[in-house]
């Protein structure tokens, strides 16, 4: 990723020195912890003054120095990693194929790999700290003859290959669980505040999360123990005791001590590392306050409007929205300067270009909200209109503001009438895949006869035809959620309700080559459908595509936070009333929005909350985000309504968006 000079230089000033100092807490939290993790691998009720005086012998010793060498090493590597892969827009799979094509990619390859690899170090850090027959790979033993050779230790081979366990298990992990997403939490605290109170967490999930990995490598090295041990055995020359009991063994499996060893260093690895990426979301979520106007115009890139056009990197612009929606909130005195005018000119640049960045993130998820509804629509699966939104005329529909007009989203495809649906059964046979769900069987006995008239092409000479037929039909002006299958295959837009086709309009055959590719990607989907592994890895994970579409929506919750609050204070700050000029605008986007989110929510998935395990350092705040967003939008409506009162009738907007307001007005909303 390439970014601009000014990008670079708050990156070295602001990013990495951040992640600089939470590693350096990690590394500076190390020595306590490693002494922790002495204390209790080597602790012994019966003679507790000797345990205490061997940790401190062990934890002054020149190998234990070594150790401290390599774990710093580990924890910057891990903190390098997690400032290379962190992200605020997480990335969710909506399949089992997508997540397996996520954890196969090249990048996250080597992301596995390296902490494979660091997991070996610090299972070996992990042996020579708990020591006895823990501590070296080999050990000198005698053949069956008396002659003396290496004998591999098992005990050290099995900490070397958990430790590399751990961490892959730990990257895979990573991957499914999102644990590189960083969060900005809602409520500001001070850091160490928020480290304090997170402790307890990582202690429990560190612990939890070793206690299954150290379960399912013992079961993987049961089984398939002995390839590792073949191969060590043959490449370094050592020697298998057979006095000793074999660990892919029963009997090497109900070994307690070793279990618990296992286990508390696991816990260890794991500790040091959760720590580190506590640390990291600490630091890097910190609140950076950007000016909103400089002095001298060489600066200007650093001012508040112009970091917020900016789209890379994101962290910078959601940096730049925390602190827009803080300042609207918490700041009168820089509230004061987007209101200002420039000098000179008398312009409202400021307010220009911060309104204008915000209405841009609502316009586009409202699209992208449209968007999917419509594509759920055309595959069959949600099919159904509100029809409280819908019955409108057309001298409604075209009470609607030039402003409303440039801000509103609009709909991706037009209506489809059930005219049009049979049209198309019509001219595209009953066996046509794209109104199969929607076509009747004119054939069978059972179909009524008023459904054949209504199918069967009319005639030239009657005088019902290119007429309107029915006096309760009118004409329906192009909404929002509106709902076209036809236009989105020709390309063209549908009749009108009021009118039939003639049958004289054939529809434009497709080519023999369009023909051949269609029916052959329809055996492929048969032929898939029919297979049940193919099914599981292709079918969606359920909520994951709301999810999906919502992942970024906290640049949109204080992109409202923001205006509401901007436009509240603009009630008695504003003294050039430069929000005036955009009210239409912001309270447009808004009941848009708030129609989009409405719809979105009655889909199937879309209102079912997720439950929140406590076990795992995963963030859940991604999987929850379009109910803040839903809270936010109705707040910051509500926010403005309280203020203006009925001063917003005098506000130009359609006659729907201006019923929609009134239930606002009235608290029925």
């Amino acid at each position: 990723m390439f970014f601009s000079a000014t990008h670079c230089c708050f990156i070295r000033k602001v990013i990495w020195w951040r992640a600089a100092a939470s590693i350096a807490w990690s590394v500076l939290l190390l020595p306590p912890t490693t002494a922790v993790f002495v204390m209790l691998s080597k602790f012994s009720f019966l003679h507790p003054i000797q345990t205490i005086t061997d940790c401190l012998a062990l934890l002054t010793s020149a190998s234990s120095v070594f150790s401290f060498i390599l774990l710093g090493g580990v924890v910057i590597m891990v903190g390098f990693l997690t400032l290379e892969y962190y992200t605020v827009i997480p990335t969710i799979a909506c399949s089992k194929i997508a997540l397996l094509g996520q954890l196969l990619q090249p990048r996250q390859v080597v992301n596995s790999f390296a902490h494979c690899l660091m997991g070996m170090i610090v299972g070996w850090c992990c042996a020579v700290a708990v020591g006895h027959r823990y501590e070296t790979l080999g050990y000198p033993g005698k053949s069956s003859d008396g002659h003396p050779r290496m004998c591999l230790n098992e005990y050290h081979l099995v900490f070397l290959l958990a430790g590399a366990f751990v961490g892959f298990s730990h990257s895979l992990l990573g991957v499914i669980h999102n644990i590189n997403y960083v969060s900005f939490h809602t409520v500001q605290q001070y850091k160490y505040l928020h480290f304090k109170g997170s402790l307890p967490l990582v202690v429990k999930c560190s612990s939890i999360q070793a206690f299954y990995a150290v379960r399912n490598f013992i079961v993987v090295y049961f089984f398939l123990g002995y390839i590792p041990k073949t191969w060590i055995c043959k490449t370094l020359n050592l020697h298998l005791d057979s006095s000793v009991h074999s660990l892919d063994s029963i009997a090497g499996v109900v070994d307690l001590s070793l279990l618990y060893h296992l286990w508390i260093s696991a816990t260890f690895l794991l500790f040091t590392w959760y720590i580190t990426l506590l640390l990291f979301r600490i630091f890097v979520t910190e609140v950076y306050s950007f000016p909103v106007q400089l002095t001298f115009t060489e600066d200007s890139h650093q001012c508040l409007p112009k970091v917020l056009t900016d789209n890379q990197p994101m962290i910078l612009k959601f940096l730049a929205l925390q602190d827009l929606a803080l300042l609207s909130k918490h700041s009168p005195s820089r509230r004061r300067e987007v209101f200002s005018l420039s000098q000179p000119g008398g312009h409202p640049h400021n307010w220009n270009t911060v309104s204008k960045e915000c209405l841009a993130l609502l316009t586009d998820l409202t699209q992208r909200l449209a968007t999917y509804h419509e594509t759920v629509a055309t595959n069959g699966r949600a099919k159904s209109l509100s029809s409280g939104s819908e019955r409108k005329t057309s001298s409604e529909t075209s009470v609607t503001s030039s402003t409303e007009d440039l801000m509103s989203p609009r709909p991706a495809f037009p209506m489809k009438t059930p005219a049009s649906v049979f049209a198309r059964s019509i001219a595209g046979g009953p066996h046509s895949p794209l109104t199969a769900p929607f076509t009747p069987d004119l054939d069978s006995p059972f179909a009524s006869p008023a459904l054949r008239r209504l199918t069967t092409p009319m005639d030239q000479c009657s005088p019902w035809y290119g007429s309107v037929q029915s006096p309760h039909i009118m004409r329906r002006a192009p909404k929002l959620w509106s709902t076209s299958t036809e236009s989105q295959v020709n390309g063209s837009p549908p009749p009108s309700p009021a009118s039939v086709p003639s049958p004289k309009q054939e529809a434009a055959k497709p080519s023999f080559l369009a023909q051949f590719l269609q029916n052959r990607k329809e055996q492929v989907k048969s032929f898939m459908a029919k297979r049940v592994l193919i099914m599981y890895l292709l079918n969606k994970l359920p909520e994951a595509s709301s999810q999906a579409l919502f992942a970024d929506s906290q640049a949109h919750i204080w992109a409202l936070e923001a205006l509401s609050y901007l436009v509240q204070a603009s009630f008695t700050e504003d003294q050039y009333g430069v929000v005036q000029t955009t009210l239409p605008s912001i309270l447009s986007s808004m009941l848009h929005l708030q129609e989009a989110v409405d719809r979105h929510f009655k889909l199937p998935h879309a209102s079912s909350k997720p439950l929140r395990s406590t076990n795992s350092m995963e963030d859940f705040t991604y999987k929850t985000l379009r109910f803040a967003l839903r809270a936010t939008l109705k707040t910051a409506i509500y926010r403005i309504t309280t203020t203006f009162g009925n001063h917003l009738k005098a506000v130009q907007m359609s006659a729907e968006h201006r019923k929609r307001l009134q239930q606002f007005l009235e608290f029925k909303e």
